[in-house]
């Protein structure tokens, strides 16, 4: 089933919901600057486990409405409450990669764990900022030659060889966002930061990381997985900043035993 949910007067977010009747159901999250297309090999397999798949595109991303504003982590976090509301959901997992953690923890922090009694970190934006001349280098990629920009993201993103034809798969993904949207969020990511969140963190959390990630190194998911209660680290030996791509069969295995 697919939806579009209104978060705010004029802007919709675009949501996907795999198997509706499943028993567990996670609320998956994505990263920068990609959209739900990529948890593919996750929604492939794990609806056939009897678990309930919701994707959703952050506003400016995907399918959603790309307004010019609102691409804070308080607003986009706001956003998910409203998805949560609307769809009535509770005692779900949220999952959330890279960027897409970081707006998993502010979700927790501000919304006090509001319908979540699980939470996963893929790679998460955690627990500090993206470094000032990183995030200034994509903003101005982003705003001189976005197609080129994404073209390059691969070879840092992934650990294992990958075709051309997944490669430009991949990279159409982010081609869905709007170029502000895309350069805005990349701005919040080099201004905020949710190390002042962890410690509000109060549900089981599954950290998982790709030993090889050139994107958020892992010493970042040891420091979160410090700061955060009742959290567990794995991790992946064979992948970079997308372990649910670059190790898929294990990470679908984790996730669903952490799920049940």
């Amino acid at each position: 089933m697919e939806y579009y949910i209104t978060v705010e007067p004029g802007v919709r977010v675009f949501v996907q919901d795999l198997n509706p009747t499943g028993k567990k159901t996670i609320l998956f999250i994505h990263g920068w600057p990609l959209s739900h297309k990529q948890y593919e090999y996750q929604f492939n397999i794990l609806p056939s486990m009897g678990i309930r798949c919701i994707g959703m595109d952050w506003r400016g991303f995907g399918n959603s409405d790309k307004p010019f504003v609102g691409y804070n982590l308080d607003r986009l976090a706001d956003d998910i409450r409203v998805i949560i509301d609307t769809l009535q959901l509770t005692d779900i997992t949220l999952a959330g990669h890279s960027a897409g953690g970081a707006l998993a923890i502010r979700y927790i922090a501000r919304h006090q764990s509001y319908g979540v009694s699980k939470l996963v970190l893929i790679d998460a934006q955690s627990p500090g900022s993206v470094p000032q001349k990183d995030a200034n280098m994509f903003i101005s990629g982003t705003l001189t030659d976005r197609p080129q920009m994404l073209a390059g993201l691969p070879e840092s993103f992934f650990f294992k060889h990958i075709t051309g034809p997944f490669s430009d798969w991949f990279i159409q993904i982010g081609l869905q966002a709007a170029g502000w949207s895309t350069a805005a969020v990349m701005a919040t990511l080099r201004d905020e930061n949710v190390r002042g969140d962890l410690g509000k963190i109060n549900v089981p959390t599954l950290i998982i990381h790709g030993v090889h990630d050139k994107v958020v190194p892992f010493a970042n998911a040891q420091e979160t997985n410090k700061l955060i209660h009742n959290s567990v680290l794995v991790p992946f030996q064979y992948s970079s900043h997308v372990p649910f791509l670059d190790e898929r069969d294990y990470f679908n295995r984790l996730l669903t035993q952490f799920v049940e």
